[in-house]
């Protein structure tokens, strides 16, 4: 015990992850703690900014375009472009070719968002009038508000693009805790700056902490990628054919992205046109929606792509399909059970998260209701994630960009049609952004398939029907304890009954989910429960060595 003390966290944080399982748990874990200290982070400004709605609007208006634009140019272009043709050097033992390509690809990324940050923080106030046009219209002084807010964010965007490119290097090497553990910092950084900044700050404090939080995300990784011999060289070789071909697979990537989270800020244009809180509860349904595709699916596809690209490179072709359709089905059986639990539990969950007291009942019940629209598309969404990820794996940037761009079309159609033309809630927003998550999902699920030469039919589709089944019954498992418990025992007006009869309904739904899987052979539930064995025994497994090995 002593020797797992001392050593094991060493040993940990420095092991590489083998198998997709584990570096999706290491990942998932790291996901979790992110997760819960982001749902605090919202709390806080509900609690610290509940009463003053506009302004809160004009916050996650600000951070949405913001993110949106970090998320277009670098986080998920990097992903899916740097790491696959970076890893190919590992594999063929050629790293000194690898910290090159990594070097010229950070000098490029940061020289290209300063390039772009400065130009965007002299026209902060233009756009704040084009993101939230309703709001300032409404309430003229959150222009500037909105436009101090953006000028802000965007230095911390700036730092955080050489941490992402760390953290695709480290993946790369399978090492993925600390990239995965960075994000728990930088949310850290956000809730102290909020706590101890906003009486002088006010809002302006949680844009600071961004600042600070984004720093922690890159300082944590700094030792482990130092001790992996990396040396950074500024370096602008443009003629580099890698840096050619990360370019390549990058921009029909950032356009895939760009569509999507184009969407994102068109629903706060629209939501800005609706009534006052409207951005702020669609904001608080699409971190609930977004959780369990973070924890579950992002986790799993992160690392399964990883995997697949190695496959790929190596032509493993039935080794990649038979991966790609493992990795589909596990996420898909932690998902679809959690979109049930936020679908059915919905208003216990956003009251218990988001409900402080200066909130106003109707942003909550809002949100509430959007959540549930947004529910129906929540595994679509998440199965996306890999879809997406083995698309690029095989090289492919193209068919993810034509699919996107369609359905994306679509859902800003049907979002403007919806609100701006039949002056419906911003409810029909995450409807519109759900039926697309579905469409796109088939769709690549479709061009896939024949790009592998066609997967097992039988092997794919008939665990799919077995856990939406089972997730039906689950659903219903939720809505009978939930409304009898509500109705006739607990009094959920107060804060300890909401929580006993959320904690009630939900085991009798997961245990619902879990006795069906195991009755009808679900293949997941068996790789899961030995994978957890593992986990259990893994402080055992981390054993001093022995007097002979030190000697020898």
């Amino acid at each position: 015990m002593w020797y797992f003390l001392k050593n094991g966290a060493k040993t940990f944080f420095n092991k590489t992850q083998e198998d997709i399982l584990s570096a999706a748990f290491v990942i998932g874990a790291s996901v979790v703690a992110a997760k819960l200290l982001s749902l605090v982070r919202y709390r806080l400004l509900a609690a610290y900014f509940g009463n003053q709605l506009p302004l809160l609007d004009g916050y996650f208006a600000a951070t949405t375009l913001m993110d949106s634009v970090f998320d277009t140019f670098i986080f998920g272009s990097i992903a899916l472009a740097f790491i696959p043709v970076f890893s190919k050097y590992l594999e063929k033992e050629k790293v000194k070719q690898a910290w090159a390509l990594a070097s010229t690809m950070i000098t490029l990324g940061f020289l290209f968002f300063l390039f772009f940050a400065i130009i965007f923080f002299f026209f902060s106030n233009e756009v704040a009038s084009l993101l939230a046009p309703g709001l300032v219209q409404k309430f003229p002084l959150t222009q500037a508000k909105i436009a101090r807010l953006l000028q802000i964010m965007v230095l911390s965007q700036s730092l955080m693009v050489i941490s992402i490119f760390i953290s695709g290097v480290l993946n790369s090497f399978k090492r993925f805790i600390i990239p995965a553990l960075a994000s728990v910092f930088y949310n850290v950084g956000i809730i102290i700056s909020i706590i101890f900044l906003s009486p002088v700050f006010g809002i302006y404090s949680a844009a600071i902490g961004m600042i600070f939080g984004a720093a922690l995300h890159f300082l944590i990784q700094i030792p482990l990628i130092l001790s992996l011999d990396f040396k950074f060289r500024f370096n602008l070789d443009f003629k580099n054919p890698d840096v050619k071909e990360v370019i390549t697979l990058m921009w029909p990537r950032s356009i895939t992205i760009g569509l999507s989270r184009a969407s994102s800020v068109i629903n706060v244009v629209l939501a800005s046109i609706s009534s006052v809180g409207s951005i702020v509860a669609l904001n608080f349904a699409q971190v609930l929606q977004i959780a369990p595709t973070s924890l579950f699916a992002a986790s799993l596809a992160q690392a399964a792509f990883v995997f697949l690209s190695i496959d790929a490179n190596t032509n493993k072709s039935e080794k990649f399909k038979k991966l790609f359709i493992e990795s589909f089905h596990q996420i898909l059986f932690l998902v679809l059970p959690t979109a049930a639990i936020l679908a059915v539990l919905r208003v216990p969950v956003v009251r218990l998260i988001f409900g402080a007291k200066d909130l106003p009942w109707e942003t909550t019940v809002l949100a509430a209701r959007t959540l549930l629209a947004f529910s129906i598309g929540i595994a679509a969404a998440s199965l996306n994630l890999l879809l997406i990820r083995a698309f690029h794996a095989l090289r492919d940037s193209y068919t993810p960009v034509k699919i996107t761009v369609f359905t994306t079309a679509l859902n800003i159609v049907m979002a403007v049609v919806f609100v701006f033309v039949l002056k419906l809630s911003i409810i029909y927003l995450a409807l519109a952004s759900a039926l697309d998550s579905i469409l796109a999902a088939v769709l690549m699920l479709y061009f896939l398939n024949k790009k592998v030469g066609g997967f097992d039919k039988k092997k794919l589709f008939l665990p799919i029907v077995k856990i939406t089944l089972i997730s039906l019954a689950t659903a219903f498992a939720l809505y009978v304890p939930m409304k009898l418990l509500d109705q006739l025992v607990f009094d959920t007006t107060r804060v300890v009954g909401l929580i006993i009869l959320t904690v009630i309904a939900s085991s009798v739904g997961l245990g619902v989910y879990i006795f069906l899987s195991w009755v009808f052979g679900v293949e997941q539930l068996v790789i899961f429960t030995k994978f957890a064995k593992r986990v259990a025994t893994f402080p055992s497994r981390i054993k001093p060595p022995s007097p002979e090995s030190i000697s020898a």
